[in-house]
């Protein structure tokens, strides 16, 4: 039996394998792959041991994915961008399962309100991971990305919340006052819980010195915020964002900076295997959801495929260009609207693709539910029609308008790079004039740091750079080294704070001194 279930292991990873290197070879998301692959493979005999129960679904898969994007949420400019994001998060996140629920209600009566509600949920969050790293290739606007994303993370909370007031509701009769109650104290619940796991992981995390276990005790953390929180019957999805989100914003004290990178390597990869394995298990269930469905006929598949692809399509682009400029008028501190002109919300609008959290929420609907093979089936449609129709488009229709020529986070960066060098080189010659280092020291130091910034000023055109080799004194300089890095990770959130760089930058930046660190403390110069 356990030779039989790696077997099956086995060929779920080389069609994840596979499926990557095809679409990144043919330029198509690697979703499509993936997909046909897996239906490729239940024809194998034995697959059927690789489907996962609904039950398993949500509390696997949700709870790291969730919380990884929100660790690396930008704070401050999702609190300067807190309008926009809100507008597109909240307002077009229930007016997109609103709007699905009842077309769905009408193509086919028989489908339940409630039933309807928790494909409309399934449907209306984004998935922001395709658009938004095209647009970070093109140099598109940062603001652009960082709406995109915070709408994102926001509104898996709000549908996830949705769905499941829809499961309650599906289970047994809700009134509308009872609904009011119950999403009050799922939502504050459960991000009062986050908020309190938060705050003691942090300070947990703090007093743990090894690597290896502050990589476990990050991996355990979303499991101990999700499941806890659905077990009292508060928001588990908002318990792990709100975790996710405190803990973001310390991250960067939590762990040594060697650690750090591994820590981000392990959950890039462990974030690449549960989104890819996602679209495998849905290739090996479209059999039984094609045979579930055979019921109805071609023209109400087709039909009601349509109208929920283009209530989503339609609707987001409707809000875009109609509904979101009325925001400015909204009260409260807000960043003006004005930046966000015509062809940036066209590009918002195009952006809607949908993913891995969809696809999660989809797969995750009860055995018990009649309709689950139509939902799962629309649900597919809509991933694979909106990945394949509009991200393989939106890097034309950037260049088209004229949003993926910008320089902007290339100058960024540039100017983050000289603050902490030129910071850098002040502090060296501190620790020169106080005697703490010799001069012989602090010269080769200097030498190199102003190497460095001679790059960075050729970038900016504000001098002329000269490649060379950089030297590398010998151990005995290894407190100066700290020292400089901890100055300039020290500029850089100086920086942040005072809104001159973003967090992308930041987060890049000190990721190139973490590898720094960590190649100093493996022997390596």
């Amino acid at each position: 039996m356990i030779e039989e279930y790696l077997i099956v292991a086995v060929v779920v990873a080389v069609i994840m394998l596979v499926g990557r290197g095809l679409g990144q070879g043919f330029g198509i998301p690697v979703a499509i792959p993936l997909v046909l692959l897996g239906l490729a493979a239940s024809f194998v005999p034995g697959m059927s041991k690789a489907v996962v129960s609904p039950d398993v679904i949500l509390a696997l898969y949700l709870p790291p994915l969730v919380y990884r994007a929100a660790f690396l949420t930008a704070p401050r400019e999702s609190k300067e961008d807190a309008v926009p994001i809100s507008v597109m998060a909240f307002g077009l996140t229930c007016v997109t399962a609103l709007a699905v629920m009842t077309a769905v209600h009408l193509a086919v009566p028989e489908v339940g309100w409630p039933v309807a509600l928790a494909l409309g949920a399934a449907v209306a969050p984004t998935d922001p991971v395709a658009a938004t790293s095209i647009m970070k290739r093109l140099g598109a606007p940062s603001r652009l990305v960082t709406i995109l994303e915070g709408e994102s993370l926001v509104n898996d909370a709000v549908a996830l919340t949705l769905f499941g007031l829809a499961l309650t509701a599906i289970a047994e009769p809700v009134t509308l006052a009872d609904g009011g109650l119950l999403l009050a104290r799922v939502v504050a619940g459960g991000m009062l819980y986050g908020l309190a796991l938060g705050w003691a992981m942090a300070r947990l995390r703090g007093r743990i010195k090894d690597g290896g276990a502050q990589i476990v005790l990050s991996l355990v953390t979303p499991f101990v915020a999700y499941l806890p929180a659905e077990h009292f019957g508060f928001s588990g999805v908002l318990a792990t964002i709100t975790a996710g989100f405190y803990l973001g914003t310390r991250g960067q004290g939590l762990l040594q900076p060697s650690f750090r990178v591994t820590g981000n390597a392990f959950w890039e990869v462990l974030v690449l295997l549960l989104e890819s394995s996602l679209f495998v298990l849905l290739g090996l269930e479209i059999r039984q959801v094609l045979s579930g469905v055979a019921d109805y006929s071609f023209a109400t598949l087709a039909g009601t495929a349509a109208l929920v692809l283009a209530v989503v399509a339609l609707l987001r682009m409707a809000w875009t260009m109609l509904v979101f400029p009325l925001a400015k008028w909204l009260p409260g501190r807000h960043l003006s609207f004005d930046r966000i002109g015509t062809g940036q919300r066209l590009v918002m609008g195009w952006a809607g693709m949908r993913g891995a959290i969809t696809l999660a929420v989809a797969l995750s609907i009860p055995l018990t539910v009649p309709s689950r093979p139509l939902l799962i089936f629309l649900a597919a449609v809509v991933i694979l029609a909106t990945l394949m129709g509009q991200a393989t488009t939106l890097a034309p229709l950037l260049r088209r308008l004229g949003l993926g020529e910008s320089d902007e986070t290339v100058v960024e960066e540039a100017q983050a790079r000289q603050s902490t060098m030129e910071a850098a080189l002040a502090k060296l010659d501190e620790l020169a004039a106080g005697d703490q280092i010799d001069e012989r020291t602090a010269e080769v130091f200097r030498q190199l740091l102003e190497l460095r910034l001679d790059k960075v000023r050729a970038i900016l055109d504000e001098d002329e750079g000269e490649d060379g080799d950089e030297t590398s004194p010998d151990s005995g300089t290894r407190w100066l080294r700290k020292q400089l890095a901890h100055t300039q990770r020290e500029k850089l959130d100086d920086l942040y704070s005072k809104g001159k760089i973003s967090a992308a930058t930041q987060r890049h930046l000190v990721h190139e001194l973490d590898l720094e660190d960590r190649r100093r403390a493996s022997g390596s110069h």
